[in-house]
């Protein structure tokens, strides 16, 4: 079993070959084949490759599978005794991708 620790979008993932992921929006089509070569760890039957603060030579390529919308988070605000109330909605732009290999 191989697996990896990568740093996209500003987020941390542990991702494994043949499963996908969804990551903050990414600017490529569906269908493109993108390589992430930010690698803080990877791991191959039992073998791990620690990086300072990256791993050298190892990429990990993914195909870009859709964009989507992430959960409505909603926003309240209320100020006391001044009758002010507030009320938003979010939704955060994500990108789906299916990680293909982690190439050493």
């Amino acid at each position: 079993m191989s697996y990896a620790v990568i740093d996209v979008g500003g987020n941390q993932l542990i991702i494994e070959p043949g499963k996908f992921y969804d990551v903050n929006y990414i600017f490529a089509n569906p269908g493109d084949i993108i390589s992430f070569k930010r690698v803080l760890l990877c791991s191959k039957f039992g073998v791990y490759h620690i990086g300072i603060p990256c791993v050298d030579k190892v990429v990990v390529k993914a195909i870009v599978l859709k964009h989507l919308k992430g959960k409505k988070i909603k926003i309240f605000k209320v100020k006391p005794k001044k009758n002010n109330r507030t009320k938003k909605g979010h939704r955060q732009k994500l990108t789906r991708i299916f990680v293909k290999d982690i190439l050493d």
